[in-house]
C-alpha cells in the first residue's frame, strides 16, 4: 500500500451499517485519489453485520484504494467455521452475525458465506505506509513488527496501550473502545464504541483530523 493522496481510517464498525453510511457521507474522502482503510471488526454485536460487509465489498468493486484489516471478530468467525473454539465466538456475540447470514447454529458451514468468504480470508493482519502502521489491536513492545503474533495483532490491550515505546512509525489502531480517540506520541486509537451507543470515528492522515457520527 502506498498513498498518493490522503488516508482515511475508520475504526470498529461491529454491524452498525447506518452509522457507517453516515460517516462515509461526512468524510471528505476522494475515491480514486485517497486511501480508505478499515481497521477490522466489521461484524458481531450490531444490527447488520452482513450489510456492513456488503457495503465494503461494493466500495471495493468501484474504488481500488480501499484496504481492510482483520479484527479479532473476523479471526474468531473463521475459527468458528473451522470448528475451532466455537464457544469463544458465541460468547463474543457471534450469534448475531450467524443470524445475519441465516446460518444454522446446529450445523454451521463455510457454504453459508459464499459471497463473503474470499473477503474474510483476504483481510490483512497489518498494513504499513509512510509514517504509519495500521493494525487492529496493537503491538507487543520490544518485539520486531514482523515477528508479532497474530494473537497480539488482533487482541492485545496491555502493555501496548500504556507503553511509550517507539515502534518506528505511529500506530493507528482500533479494538479497545474509548469515549474519545486516544492520542499519544506513538499511537492513535480510534475505536470509540459505535456499537456501545457512542460514536463511529474516522481519522484523516497526515492531518490527524477526526470525523465521527453518533449512535
Amino acid at each position: 500500500m502506498r498513498a498518493s493522496g490522503k488516508i482515511f481510517v475508520i475504526g470498529d464498525i461491529h454491524g452498525c451499517l447506518g452509522m457507517l453510511n453516515r460517516l462515509l457521507e461526512k468524510i471528505p474522502w476522494r475515491p480514486g485519489r485517497d486511501e480508505l482503510v478499515f481497521l477490522g471488526d466489521y461484524i458481531d454485536r450490531g444490527e447488520d453485520p452482513k450489510g456492513v460487509v456488503d457495503l465494503i465489498l461494493d466500495l471495493q468493486k468501484s474504488f481500488p484504494l480501499i484496504h481492510c484489516l482483520k479484527g479479532n471478530h473476523e479471526s474468531m468467525l473463521l475459527d468458528y467455521l473451522l470448528g475451532v473454539d466455537r464457544a469463544r465466538y458465541l460468547a463474543n456475540h457471534g450469534h448475531i452475525t450467524l443470524r445475519s447470514y441465516s446460518v444454522d447454529l446446529e450445523n454451521p458451514a463455510m457454504e453459508n458465506f459464499p459471497e463473503h468468504m474470499d473477503f474474510f480470508r483476504s483481510l490483512k493482519p497489518l498494513i504499513e505506509v509512510d509514517d504509519y502502521y495500521f493494525v487492529h489491536a496493537g503491538f507487543r513492545p520490544g518485539t520486531a513488527i514482523h515477528d508479532q503474533s497474530e494473537e497480539d495483532l488482533f487482541w492485545i490491550r496491555e502493555p501496548f496501550l500504556s507503553t511509550p515505546y517507539d515502534f518506528g512509525r505511529k500506530v493507528i489502531f482500533g479494538h479497545t473502545p474509548f469515549m474519545e480517540p486516544l492520542v499519544a506520541k506513538n499511537k492513535i486509537g480510534i475505536d470509540t464504541g459505535a456499537v456501545f451507543g457512542n460514536k463511529l470515528t474516522c481519522i484523516e492522515l497526515p492531518d490527524e483530523r477526526f470525523y465521527s457520527v453518533k449512535a
